[in-house]
């Protein structure tokens, strides 16, 4: 690979105690398991890490503890959630003094924003911020599908070193690959976590996979199957997490909100397995019960993980 972030990144999640507070323990664990599997990377304050429920002492405390944990072994990637440009500037300096090697940004959100004003808005944070920045695209979170064109101007001009690409557009996801691939050190990452192999095939960079979070040694051996060109190796592996995913359908729809679903079934193998102490969400989400938790377990038996 030519760019320094490539392979796997999974999105670290937030563990809290029973009583609600960051898990820093757990969380070291966390990190450490991450970095056991075999990951090229990580990415804190995502989605994955219930960012926005967290205040500005959280956020700050899970950079500070994974940082310490990783100590520079791989590239740390924050995201700087904020609604507005200024805003994503203050937290993006403060991510970068804590220890981020780059950033991760959305367009504006909240704010009734449009193409010409996200072009500014990652060119102001280009030039404030003197470490790489990728942009998200989560049209689920932002509502806004960030456009081809513009992406592919951003990155010709230097102004973002990569995307994390979470549109689930993958006609648009292999056009930004075709429209890129000859800029040095830029990097297109699919936020899929069942059509990995595919994404690879096509020529992205890596993946940010929120069941890397469960199963990261998985997710290492299918990029490797793909970096040396063992294509059914890595549709093999594909297919066993794809089986593995199935741990998000075990919470009870309207039970259990769409946003607290995936995460809390993500929270609750990690739990299984003896990573984290807790399932407990960040509030006003509710975590999954003994009976969702009964259904995440086989799962995790049928693929071998217990």
């Amino acid at each position: 690979m030519t760019t320094r972030f490539h392979g796997v990144i999974p999105p670290v999640v937030t563990p809290r105690t029973a009583d609600g507070a960051v898990d820093t323990a757990s969380l070291e664990r966390l990190t450490k398991y991450l970095l056991e599997g075999g990951v090229s990377g990580l990415f804190v304050l995502g989605s994955s890490a219930e960012v926005p429920y967290l205040t500005t002492e959280e956020r700050d405390q899970v950079v500070r503890t994974i940082a310490g944990v990783n100590a520079g072994e791989v590239p740390l990637i924050a995201g700087a959630n904020e609604q507005t440009t200024a805003r994503v500037i203050d937290e993006g300096r403060r991510l970068v003094d804590l220890g981020a090697d780059a950033i991760v940004a959305t367009s504006q959100f909240y704010a009734i924003s449009d193409a010409r004003e996200t072009d500014t808005h990652f060119r102001a944070i280009h030039a404030a911020l003197d470490v790489p920045l990728f942009a998200y695209d989560v049209p689920v979170r932002t509502h806004f599908k960030l456009p081809l064109d513009l992406l592919t101007t951003l990155a010709h001009d230097g102004v973002i070193a990569g995307v994390k690409d979470s549109s689930g557009d993958d006609v648009s996801f292999r056009q930004l690959l075709l429209a890129t691939r000859n800029i040095p050190d830029f990097a297109v990452f699919t936020g899929h976590e069942v059509v990995v192999d595919g994404a690879l095939l096509g020529g992205a960079h890596g993946v940010v996979p929120g069941l890397g979070n469960v199963d990261p040694a998985g997710y290492a051996s299918l990029y490797a199957a793909s970096q040396r060109g063992d294509h059914a190796a890595a549709a093999r592996e594909q297919d066993r997490l794809a089986n593995l995913f199935n741990i998000v359908y075990a919470p009870t729809p309207g039970r259990v909100s769409p946003g607290a679903g995936g995460l809390g079934a993500f929270k609750t193998a990690l739990m299984l397995l003896g990573i984290i102490d807790t399932n407990v969400m960040s509030a006003p989400m509710v975590k999954l019960d003994d009976t969702e938790t009964r259904a995440i377990r086989s799962v995790l038996e049928h693929n071998g993980l217990l």
